[in-house]
């Protein structure tokens, strides 16, 4: 791999972890601001998210920065495009989708309580 592929790959894992970081610290936030009685911002967060979940499910469930990052390395390894742990990279999805979706239900709940 050339110097200048190295540095390619190494600004797209960064942007890659940033906006991972952004989008995780989005689902992490949902059930804490439903519980806080702040609807309004955890539901924009949860259309953010909805969001990126569009543009994964239109790219194949891949994040659009790992087809960019696989022009610079032939590491296919689970992390190789962002700056993760393996383990996280690999059951990103198993982990991360699973607590959007509780957060989505608390959210609702709390919805349908402050309406009641």
């Amino acid at each position: 791999m050339t110097s200048e592929a190295r540095l390619r790959l190494r600004a797209v894992k960064l942007v890659h972890t940033a906006v991972w970081a952004v989008f995780a610290g989005c689902i992490a936030a949902i059930p804490v601001l439903a519980w806080q009685q702040r609807p309004g911002v955890a539901t924009v967060l949860a259309g953010l998210v909805l969001a990126e979940v569009v543009v994964l499910w239109l790219n194949g469930w891949r994040c659009p920065l790992t087809d960019v990052a696989a022009r610079y390395t032939d590491d296919r390894r689970a992390n190789f495009d962002i700056y993760l742990p393996e383990w996280l990279a690999r059951y990103n999805k198993q982990i991360f989708g699973p607590l959007y979706a509780a957060g989505l239900l608390l959210l609702a709940i709390r919805w349908l309580a402050s309406a009641a």
